[in-house]
Protein backbone atom coordinates (compact mmCIF):
# COMPACT_ATOMS: atom_id res chain seq x y z
CA UNK A 1 0.00 0.00 0.00
CA UNK A 2 1.30 3.48 -0.99
CA UNK A 3 1.08 6.37 1.76
CA UNK A 4 0.49 9.86 0.97
CA UNK A 5 2.07 11.11 3.92
CA UNK A 6 3.68 14.29 5.51
CA UNK A 7 6.46 12.09 5.88
CA UNK A 8 7.24 9.37 4.10
CA UNK A 9 8.33 6.18 5.42
CA UNK A 10 11.97 6.87 4.25
CA UNK A 11 12.29 10.33 5.68
CA UNK A 12 10.94 8.35 9.38
CA UNK A 13 13.80 5.50 8.78
CA UNK A 14 16.54 7.45 10.34
CA UNK A 15 19.83 5.59 11.01
CA UNK A 16 22.77 7.33 13.19
CA UNK A 17 26.23 7.54 11.52
CA UNK A 18 29.34 7.79 13.14
CA UNK A 19 29.80 11.34 11.78
CA UNK A 20 26.57 12.68 13.62
CA UNK A 21 28.18 11.94 17.03
CA UNK A 22 29.66 15.32 18.73
CA UNK A 23 33.43 13.84 19.36
CA UNK A 24 34.04 16.59 22.22
CA UNK A 25 30.85 14.91 23.99
CA UNK A 26 32.60 11.49 23.82
CA UNK A 27 35.89 13.07 24.71
CA UNK A 28 33.69 14.16 28.06
CA UNK A 29 32.23 10.78 28.60
CA UNK A 30 35.62 8.91 28.41
CA UNK A 31 37.28 11.75 30.90
CA UNK A 32 34.73 10.75 33.03
CA UNK A 33 35.84 6.80 32.84
CA UNK A 34 39.18 7.78 32.51
CA UNK A 35 38.70 9.81 36.47
CA UNK A 36 36.99 6.83 37.71
CA UNK A 37 39.55 4.31 37.14
CA UNK A 38 42.90 6.68 38.10
CA UNK A 39 41.58 8.74 40.41
CA UNK A 40 38.24 7.28 42.12
CA UNK A 41 35.63 9.93 40.98
CA UNK A 42 32.42 9.58 42.73
CA UNK A 43 34.10 8.29 45.82
CA UNK A 44 33.00 10.87 48.79
CA UNK A 45 36.09 10.27 50.40
CA UNK A 46 39.20 10.51 47.82
CA UNK A 47 41.55 8.04 47.42
CA UNK A 48 45.45 9.03 49.45
CA UNK A 49 47.19 7.90 46.05
CA UNK A 50 46.05 8.30 42.56
CA UNK A 51 47.24 7.05 39.31
CA UNK A 52 47.90 3.74 37.73
CA UNK A 53 49.79 1.79 40.61
CA UNK A 54 50.41 -1.16 38.76
CA UNK A 55 51.70 0.40 35.26
CA UNK A 56 53.79 2.19 37.36
CA UNK A 57 56.19 -0.76 37.85
CA UNK A 58 56.65 -1.26 34.17
CA UNK A 59 59.59 -0.55 32.15
CA UNK A 60 59.81 3.21 31.02
CA UNK A 61 59.55 4.04 27.53
CA UNK A 62 58.81 0.44 26.74
CA UNK A 63 56.52 0.57 23.32
CA UNK A 64 54.43 -2.18 21.93
CA UNK A 65 51.96 -3.62 19.98
CA UNK A 66 48.59 -5.05 20.84
CA UNK A 67 45.38 -6.88 18.85
CA UNK A 68 41.89 -6.21 19.43
CA UNK A 69 40.53 -10.19 18.92
CA UNK A 70 37.07 -11.49 18.83
CA UNK A 71 36.59 -14.11 21.57
CA UNK A 72 33.04 -14.84 19.51
CA UNK A 73 30.36 -14.25 17.43
CA UNK A 74 29.94 -10.72 17.12
CA UNK A 75 28.70 -7.57 14.88
CA UNK A 76 31.77 -4.88 15.64
CA UNK A 77 30.64 -1.73 16.81
CA UNK A 78 32.55 1.49 18.71
CA UNK A 79 36.01 1.67 16.86
CA UNK A 80 36.27 5.16 16.46
CA UNK A 81 36.23 5.46 20.33
CA UNK A 82 39.24 3.71 20.08
CA UNK A 83 41.92 6.69 18.84
CA UNK A 84 39.95 9.00 21.40
CA UNK A 85 40.60 6.39 24.26
CA UNK A 86 44.06 6.44 23.83
CA UNK A 87 44.51 10.13 22.79
CA UNK A 88 43.33 10.72 26.20
CA UNK A 89 45.84 8.65 28.20
CA UNK A 90 48.79 9.88 26.54
CA UNK A 91 50.97 10.62 23.01
CA UNK A 92 52.18 8.48 20.45
CA UNK A 93 49.50 5.93 19.69
CA UNK A 94 48.24 4.27 16.89
CA UNK A 95 45.16 2.29 16.44
CA UNK A 96 44.25 0.80 12.74
CA UNK A 97 41.21 -0.85 12.49
CA UNK A 98 40.72 -4.12 10.44
CA UNK A 99 37.03 -3.88 9.62
CA UNK A 100 34.50 -1.38 10.13
CA UNK A 101 31.48 -0.97 12.22
CA UNK A 102 28.43 -2.96 11.80
CA UNK A 103 30.51 -6.16 10.71
CA UNK A 104 30.17 -9.35 11.41
CA UNK A 105 33.01 -10.89 13.63
CA UNK A 106 34.08 -14.14 13.32
CA UNK A 107 35.66 -16.29 16.95
CA UNK A 108 39.56 -15.56 16.50
CA UNK A 109 39.09 -12.75 14.03
CA UNK A 110 41.26 -9.45 14.31
CA UNK A 111 39.19 -6.52 14.75
CA UNK A 112 42.22 -3.82 14.59
CA UNK A 113 46.00 -3.20 15.99
CA UNK A 114 46.95 -0.93 18.70
CA UNK A 115 50.29 0.48 18.90
CA UNK A 116 52.55 3.15 21.15
CA UNK A 117 53.90 3.61 24.82
CA UNK A 118 53.13 0.22 26.71
CA UNK A 119 52.29 1.83 29.44
CA UNK A 120 49.36 4.08 27.67
CA UNK A 121 47.69 1.24 25.94
CA UNK A 122 47.73 -0.82 29.66
CA UNK A 123 45.78 1.97 31.40
CA UNK A 124 43.54 2.50 28.34
CA UNK A 125 43.04 -1.19 28.08
CA UNK A 126 39.92 -1.67 30.39
CA UNK A 127 37.81 1.51 29.51
CA UNK A 128 38.86 0.49 25.58
CA UNK A 129 37.37 -2.80 25.91
CA UNK A 130 34.55 -2.07 28.11
CA UNK A 131 32.91 0.55 25.34
CA UNK A 132 33.75 -1.96 22.60
CA UNK A 133 32.15 -4.94 24.70
CA UNK A 134 29.12 -3.01 25.07
CA UNK A 135 28.41 -1.37 22.29
CA UNK A 136 29.17 -4.89 19.95
CA UNK A 137 26.63 -6.34 22.64
CA UNK A 138 23.78 -3.58 21.90
CA UNK A 139 24.84 -4.20 17.73
CA UNK A 140 24.70 -7.73 17.97
CA UNK A 141 21.29 -8.38 19.45
CA UNK A 142 20.03 -5.94 17.36
CA UNK A 143 21.33 -7.76 14.23
CA UNK A 144 19.21 -10.90 15.92
CA UNK A 145 16.43 -9.00 15.63
CA UNK A 146 16.16 -7.31 12.75
CA UNK A 147 17.18 -11.11 11.02
CA UNK A 148 13.87 -11.98 12.95
CA UNK A 149 11.98 -9.82 10.47
CA UNK A 150 12.97 -11.55 7.02
CA UNK A 151 11.90 -9.99 4.05
CA UNK A 152 9.61 -8.05 5.53
CA UNK A 153 8.96 -4.41 4.73
CA UNK A 154 8.42 -3.59 8.67
CA UNK A 155 11.37 -1.77 10.15
CA UNK A 156 12.90 -2.00 13.78
CA UNK A 157 13.23 1.15 15.98
CA UNK A 158 14.35 1.95 19.36
CA UNK A 159 13.31 3.55 22.09
CA UNK A 160 14.57 6.20 24.59
CA UNK A 161 15.69 3.31 27.32
CA UNK A 162 18.72 3.90 26.97
CA UNK A 163 21.58 4.41 29.62
CA UNK A 164 21.89 8.52 31.00
CA UNK A 165 24.61 9.86 29.24
CA UNK A 166 25.31 6.99 26.79
CA UNK A 167 21.85 7.36 24.73
CA UNK A 168 23.41 8.32 21.18
CA UNK A 169 26.60 5.81 21.75
CA UNK A 170 23.99 3.10 22.21
CA UNK A 171 21.63 4.53 19.14
CA UNK A 172 23.87 4.38 17.17
CA UNK A 173 25.11 0.60 17.91
CA UNK A 174 21.42 0.01 17.43
CA UNK A 175 22.00 1.31 14.25
CA UNK A 176 24.88 -0.98 13.44
CA UNK A 177 22.96 -4.24 14.22
CA UNK A 178 20.53 -2.66 11.24
CA UNK A 179 17.72 -1.01 13.16
CA UNK A 180 16.63 2.61 12.58
CA UNK A 181 16.46 5.17 15.38
CA UNK A 182 13.63 6.60 16.91
CA UNK A 183 13.53 10.41 18.26
CA UNK A 184 16.51 10.92 20.15
CA UNK A 185 15.19 12.71 22.73
CA UNK A 186 11.81 14.97 23.42
CA UNK A 187 13.03 18.16 21.12
CA UNK A 188 12.87 16.21 17.76
CA UNK A 189 9.41 14.95 17.82
CA UNK A 190 5.83 15.28 19.15
CA UNK A 191 4.78 12.09 20.77
CA UNK A 192 1.56 12.19 22.78
CA UNK A 193 1.78 9.32 25.35
CA UNK A 194 -1.19 7.85 27.63
CA UNK A 195 0.10 10.24 30.16
CA UNK A 196 0.00 13.43 28.08
CA UNK A 197 -3.32 12.28 27.24
CA UNK A 198 -4.34 11.66 30.73
CA UNK A 199 -3.17 15.00 31.68
CA UNK A 200 -4.49 17.00 29.24
CA UNK A 201 -8.13 15.10 29.72
CA UNK A 202 -7.87 13.60 26.06
CA UNK A 203 -7.78 10.03 26.12
CA UNK A 204 -10.65 9.47 23.49
CA UNK A 205 -13.48 11.73 21.33
CA UNK A 206 -13.65 15.69 20.33
CA UNK A 207 -10.78 15.96 23.25
CA UNK A 208 -8.22 13.76 21.60
CA UNK A 209 -9.02 15.15 18.18
CA UNK A 210 -8.39 18.40 19.50
CA UNK A 211 -4.76 17.76 21.17
CA UNK A 212 -3.67 16.23 18.65
CA UNK A 213 -4.58 18.77 16.39
CA UNK A 214 -3.13 21.92 18.13
CA UNK A 215 0.04 19.59 18.05
CA UNK A 216 0.15 19.39 14.07
CA UNK A 217 -0.64 23.48 14.27
CA UNK A 218 1.97 24.25 16.88
CA UNK A 219 4.41 22.46 15.33
CA UNK A 220 4.29 21.64 11.73
CA UNK A 221 7.83 21.15 11.22
CA UNK A 222 7.66 17.90 13.31
CA UNK A 223 6.25 14.77 13.10
CA UNK A 224 3.21 14.10 15.15
CA UNK A 225 3.00 10.23 16.91
CA UNK A 226 -0.08 9.43 19.39
CA UNK A 227 0.20 6.48 21.26
CA UNK A 228 -3.56 4.44 21.79
CA UNK A 229 -4.27 1.48 24.01
CA UNK A 230 -7.61 0.96 22.20
CA UNK A 231 -9.16 0.71 18.47
CA UNK A 232 -11.52 3.41 19.82
CA UNK A 233 -9.09 6.08 19.68
CA UNK A 234 -7.72 5.60 16.24
CA UNK A 235 -10.26 7.44 14.80
CA UNK A 236 -10.36 10.57 16.44
CA UNK A 237 -6.57 10.49 15.95
CA UNK A 238 -6.79 10.24 12.34
CA UNK A 239 -9.21 12.82 12.32
CA UNK A 240 -6.45 15.24 13.48
CA UNK A 241 -3.76 14.28 10.96
CA UNK A 242 -1.63 12.28 13.32
CA UNK A 243 1.79 11.07 11.26
CA UNK A 244 2.29 8.22 13.35
CA UNK A 245 -0.02 5.90 15.59
CA UNK A 246 1.31 4.04 18.32
CA UNK A 247 -0.63 0.97 18.96
CA UNK A 248 0.89 0.38 22.70
CA UNK A 249 0.76 -3.75 23.80
CA UNK A 250 -2.00 -4.23 21.51
CA UNK A 251 -2.98 -8.29 20.41
CA UNK A 252 -2.47 -9.76 17.29
CA UNK A 253 -5.78 -9.60 15.99
CA UNK A 254 -6.26 -5.93 17.29
CA UNK A 255 -3.34 -5.34 14.96
CA UNK A 256 -4.51 -6.42 12.00
CA UNK A 257 -7.96 -4.70 12.53
CA UNK A 258 -5.74 -1.07 13.44
CA UNK A 259 -3.73 -1.35 10.28
CA UNK A 260 -7.24 -2.04 8.58
CA UNK A 261 -8.70 0.93 9.73
CA UNK A 262 -5.51 3.05 9.50
CA UNK A 263 -5.03 2.29 5.78
CA UNK A 264 -2.84 4.75 3.99
CA UNK A 265 -3.63 7.80 6.19
CA UNK A 266 -1.21 7.43 8.48
CA UNK A 267 2.63 5.03 9.44
CA UNK A 268 2.12 2.60 12.17
CA UNK A 269 4.11 1.30 15.00
CA UNK A 270 3.32 -1.79 17.50
CA UNK A 271 5.33 -1.19 20.82
CA UNK A 272 4.63 -3.52 24.52
CA UNK A 273 5.98 -6.44 24.67
CA UNK A 274 8.00 -7.29 21.94
CA UNK A 275 9.92 -10.07 21.72
CA UNK A 276 11.74 -11.90 20.02
CA UNK A 277 9.49 -15.16 19.57
CA UNK A 278 6.94 -12.37 18.37
CA UNK A 279 8.85 -10.86 16.06
CA UNK A 280 8.23 -12.92 12.78
CA UNK A 281 4.28 -12.94 13.60
CA UNK A 282 4.65 -9.41 13.79
CA UNK A 283 6.56 -8.68 10.89
CA UNK A 284 3.48 -10.48 8.67
CA UNK A 285 0.77 -7.94 9.83
CA UNK A 286 1.71 -5.01 7.79
CA UNK A 287 3.04 -2.77 9.98
CA UNK A 288 5.42 0.64 8.89
CA UNK A 289 7.20 0.03 12.60
CA UNK A 290 8.14 -2.11 15.63
CA UNK A 291 9.67 -0.28 17.88
CA UNK A 292 11.16 -2.58 20.86
CA UNK A 293 14.10 -1.06 23.76
CA UNK A 294 15.25 -4.54 24.07
CA UNK A 295 18.41 -5.15 22.03
CA UNK A 296 19.53 -2.17 24.40
CA UNK A 297 18.75 -3.01 27.89
CA UNK A 298 18.25 -6.82 27.02
CA UNK A 299 21.58 -7.16 25.56
CA UNK A 300 24.91 -9.23 26.22
CA UNK A 301 28.64 -7.37 26.49
CA UNK A 302 30.10 -9.48 24.01
CA UNK A 303 33.64 -10.67 24.67
CA UNK A 304 36.43 -9.24 23.21
CA UNK A 305 40.14 -9.57 24.20
CA UNK A 306 43.04 -7.05 23.51
CA UNK A 307 46.16 -9.69 22.82
CA UNK A 308 49.51 -8.03 23.56
CA UNK A 309 52.17 -9.15 20.69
Amino acid sequence: MTKSLRYPLEVLKQRLSWEDLDTDYLRQIIGLAKVEDLAGAGLEAKPGRIGDVTTALMPDEQAGQAQLVAREPLVICGLGLVPLVLEAYGEGCGFEAATPDGKDIETGEVIGTLSGPATVLLQAERILLNLLQHLSGIATETRIYVDALADSETALLDTRKTLPGYRLLQKYAFACGGGYNHRIGLFDRVMLKDNHLAVAGATGGNRLTETVALARERYDDLAIEVEVDTLDQIPPVLEAGADIILLDNFSIEEIKEAVALIGDRACTEASGGITLNTMHRLSELGLDFISTGAPIHQSRWKDIGLDWQ
